[in-house]
C-alpha cells in the first residue's frame, strides 16, 4: 500500500516540480499542461481547472512509453489510476483522494491473456 501512495506522490510531485516549464494551452474552460523530459519527450500531460488538477493525467518515461494514467476531480484523486512498468501493471481505485482498492498483475500474465 505504501508503494502506491509513494508512486502517486511521485506522479503529483513531478507535475508540480517538473524541471522545465510546462507548455500551457487554453482548452475550453481548462488549461492543458504538457511537461517535458530533458530529451524533449513528453513527461506528463493533463488539465487544470480553476488552478486544480482535473480530468485525466498521463505520464511517460523518457522513451515515450506510458507509465501511468490518473484521474482528478476538482484537485482530488478519483477513479482508477494505472501504473505500468516492465514487470507489473497496478490499478489503484481512489475516491476523494483515498485508496479504496489495489490490484496488481504481472506482465507475463497479461501477455498470456492475449
Amino acid at each position: 500500500m505504501k508503494k502506491y501512495i509513494l508512486m502517486a506522490a511521485i506522479l503529483v510531485s513531478g507535475m508540480i516540480s517538473a524541471q522545465n516549464n510546462p507548455k500551457l494551452e487554453a482548452f475550453g474552460q481548462m488549461v492543458k499542461a504538457t511537461y517535458y523530459h530533458e530529451n524533449g519527450q513528453i513527461q506528463q500531460q493533463g488539465f487544470f481547472k480553476d488552478g486544480k488538477l482535473e480530468g485525466q493525467w498521463v505520464a511517460f518515461d523518457d522513451k515515450g512509453n506510458k507509465t501511468s494514467m490518473a484521474e482528478y476531480s476538482n484537485g482530488q484523486k478519483t477513479g482508477k489510476w494505472i501504473f505500468i512498468n516492465e514487470t507489473m501493471l497496478s490499478e489503484v481505485d481512489y475516491a476523494n483522494s483515498k485508496i479504496l482498492s489495489v490490484k496488481n498483475w504481472k506482465q507475463e500474465a497479461i501477455a498470456n491473456r492475449n
